[in-house]
């Protein structure tokens, strides 16, 4: 079966590409390996979830928030907005499909895209001119390696199946009476919803480097010095380091001030794990009930991208090349929301992409 693109992947950056093809009349077929599309947002995200970003940055593409959206939309609406998004533009993905491999072929100057149906074990192919990968940054929870973690009598988890935050873990399980420790590895920076909302602003008629500085002032002034509570700040700003290395400011939803009334403990890097008794960094040890670990996630493209030869992603699954030359490698391969800018980011993909399939696909046209 061909079609002139396979999209791999069905969360927003999936739908986003896929709406941005559609209103230029490019075919496209559409995997998923889960049950429905932004499996994510609708069968993970935690119920309280609400975006940290303000609804001005995180609109997809052909599709601007209604004025009466909240500034900060809540979990459950912005599942709605999706849902909207697909019936608008057409966007009908193949669900409880895995990509098994994909590989260009030179001789018919397309890719050849296997699957496997998860349902029926069906295994099926797909041959395109253009392949998309949108399937996310968020695609599998790191565990790290940690001696002894496999003598822990208690519960292993990782933060994806809260899909929040490590500090917002912490501040759900104080809520309900849990005692909690948080392990701060390295420095980074704490901000407000409103504080980002702010730099976002900003940084589109400021000096980057000025509105970090001012980001910093007002974070200085609202919340202390923080590192007499074990939070230590990353020698660069907030929005420098994001888009230097991707790593993204912590948003405060409460448990700043847990840490500083002492319900949350702050502990070292953990070294050693001995049944129940963990050893941290500095040399103590703590009896725990569980361990969650909010230690980032990794893509998983590089399991089924087979002849990418490093043009486009590392070894790691994620764009080589910086922001913003990120998106397109070589032979009509490309990938969507994979440059660590949330929302905004994967709309900017979408649309740069598509319009780059229809500017080929154009040329290809004039020149017979």
């Amino acid at each position: 079966m061909k079609k002139g693109v396979v999209i791999v992947g069905a969360g927003p950056a999936g739908l986003a590409i896929a709406a941005c093809l559609n209103v230029l009349s490019i075919p496209n077929i559409h995997l998923e390996k889960e049950d429905c599309y932004a499996h994510l947002w609708k069968k993970k995200a935690y119920d309280r979830l609400s975006l940290h970003l303000a609804k001005e940055f995180c609109a997809l593409p052909h599709m601007p928030h209604a004025d009466s959206t909240p500034t900060y939309i809540p979990k459950n609406q912005f599942v709605e907005y999706l849902d909207e998004y697909v019936v608008r533009f057409n966007v009908n993905p193949i669900f409880n499909v895995s990509v098994e491999c994909a590989m260009y072929d030179e001789c018919s100057k397309s890719w050849s895209v296997k699957t496997r149906n998860l349902a029926t074990g069906e295994e099926n192919e797909y041959k395109a001119q253009f392949l998309v990968v949108a399937t996310g940054e968020n695609a599998q929870g790191i565990i790290p390696d940690i001696p002894g973690l496999k003598s822990f009598d208690g519960d292993v988890i990782h933060s994806s199946r809260y899909s929040n935050s490590g500090m917002e873990i912490a501040y759900d399980l104080t809520n309900f009476g849990a005692k909690t420790s948080i392990s701060i590895r390295s420095p980074f920076h704490v901000m407000t919803k409103g504080f980002i909302r702010l730099g976002m602003t900003l940084v589109q008629y400021l000096p980057l480097k000025l509105v970090d500085k001012i980001l910093i002032a007002l974070n200085c002034i609202y919340y202390g010095n923080l590192s007499r509570y074990g939070i230590l700040r990353p020698e660069i700003g907030p929005l420098a380091l994001k888009a230097l290395k991707g790593r993204s400011a912590v948003i405060d939803v409460g448990t700043v001030n847990k840490i500083k009334s002492g319900e949350i403990q702050v502990v070292k890097e953990p070294v050693m794990v001995n049944g129940n008794q963990v050893t941290f960094k500095d040399g103590e040890t703590h009896h725990f009930d569980g361990i969650v670990f909010a230690t980032g996630y990794r893509s998983t493209a590089k399991n089924w991208l087979k002849d990418d030869k490093g043009w486009l992603l590392n070894e790691d699954g994620l764009p080589r090349e910086k922001f913003p030359n990120h998106w397109k490698g070589k032979n009509g391969l490309y990938c969507v929301g994979l440059s660590k800018r949330g929302l905004f980011g994967i709309a900017k993909d979408a649309e740069i992409t598509a319009q780059d399939i229809a500017k080929t696909l154009s040329t290809e046209r004039l020149n017979g």
